[in-house]
């Protein structure tokens, strides 16, 4: 398990040149929204995959405590980007909100 907090940043570059990622197979250009489902549920994936991790450790499933808080940072850092995500992006709808034609 390793710890990338801004791991789809390189995904970034291809939805703003209009590219589909090398990795995957998709023919076309990719979607905004799709492309942030995608991440949300990414996030959310990870979110539950920590939570298991805590269960399992309070039943004594689990023995390896550094997995379990690596885990759960890697929870923390992946929802506080997703956040800063969607300020940085409702900070911008708001800015453009604003402008006067």
């Amino acid at each position: 398990m390793s710890v990338d907090p801004v791991g789809f940043l390189p995904a970034v570059r291809d939805i703003v040149s209009g590219q589909a990622p090398e990795a995957s197979a998709q023919a076309g250009p990719i979607d905004f929204a799709g492309w942030m489902a995608r991440e949300i549920g990414s996030v959310n994936e990870k979110i539950v995959n920590s939570d298991q991790l805590l269960q399992r450790l309070a039943t004594g499933q689990v023995d390896n405590l550094h997995q379990v808080m690596i885990g759960l940072e890697e929870a923390k850092l992946s929802f506080q980007l997703l956040v800063q995500v969607r300020n940085k992006l409702l900070e911008a709808y708001q800015d453009i909100m604003r402008m006067q034609v």
